[in-house]
């Protein structure tokens, strides 16, 4: 019996299922920094020192609370997960897409792909339903303190993780599979049966390779609040945008839906042409 086609649906975090920057519902605030003031002092320091805006803000998280002598621990990230606020409908959403995909008869993965911090999304109410989530993590020291950024995801190294996605290949150290040769037909997920969905510029890398791969990129955004969203659809680099609602009825589980039911008809075609070009050969 063939296994069933696997459909991967791959998230930003920040502003596209929780509501914004996951930093700033509790960290931020408890060094009694107001958010806008640290993000502008992340910018700052970026710009004299010619730095990556990721490896700044991590560095940035450090010394602040260096400064205010609070220990950052492991367990401390992964408890302010607890603290994020996400956009309608997103708790109930994956076992609800999941039930639609096996009704479709495809197989649903959902991933994470966030410029945001891995220990607070494992904290978070919805890490359960993530097969892997790639983001900025930190490196502890012997005592369990953080100390140095370990892996920082941002714009277009994003990118990497669609390929290892693709390949299946998840093991972030393992650079050697990643970048070994496989034909197109056997890998894992084909690009045509990804979904990418993110709120902005800093996804556009990921959108665009999505969309010109064959498979669909959807930009969210905030209610009322469309503009970046418009003007990825405007300049080709996304195939829909809508609210970012995940409520059953709303429009983007009208969209999502409807783009597994055309994947689910082009993998069955696939199969079909597979299996009638066999038969001939025999």
């Amino acid at each position: 019996m063939s296994k069933k086609p696997v459909i991967a649906i791959m998230y930003d975090f920040d502003k596209t299922l929780c509501t914004k920057d996951m930093q700033n519902y509790e960290f931020i605030p408890s060094l009694g920094i107001p958010v806008d003031d640290f993000w502008a002092e992340v910018n700052k320091t970026s710009k004299e020192n010619n730095m990556d805006g990721l490896l700044c803000y991590m560095y940035m998280m450090l010394k602040k609370a260096a400064a205010k002598d609070i220990p950052v621990r492991r367990e401390n990230f992964v408890a302010l997960g607890k603290k994020i606020e996400y956009f309608p409908g997103v708790e109930e959403w994956f076992e609800r897409i999941n039930r639609y995909g096996e009704k479709m008869g495809v197989a649903i993965e959902h991933y994470v792909i966030s410029s945001g911090i891995q220990e607070i999304i494992e904290g978070s109410s919805i890490y359960k339903n993530f097969k892997k989530t790639y983001a900025c993590e930190f490196l502890y020291d012997i005592n369990g303190v953080a100390v140095w950024p370990k892996n920082v995801v941002n714009f277009t190294t994003k990118t990497q993780f669609l390929f290892r996605i693709n390949k299946g290949e998840l093991d972030i150290s393992d650079d050697k599979k990643l970048n070994t040769y496989i034909p197109m037909e056997e890998r894992r997920i084909p690009f045509h049966n990804m979904i990418y969905i993110g709120d902005g510029l800093t996804d556009v890398p990921c959108m665009k390779l999505v969309k010109q791969s064959g498979g669909q990129s959807i930009a969210v955004f905030r209610r009322r609040n469309k503009t970046t969203a418009a003007k990825l659809m405007t300049e080709d680099r996304v195939n829909f945008i809508t609210e970012a609602n995940y409520s059953e009825g709303k429009e983007l589980d009208t969209i999502v839906k409807t783009i597994i039911d055309k994947m689910a008809v082009v993998d069955t075609l696939t199969e079909l042409t597979r299996k009638h070009k066999k038969s001939i050969e025999n």
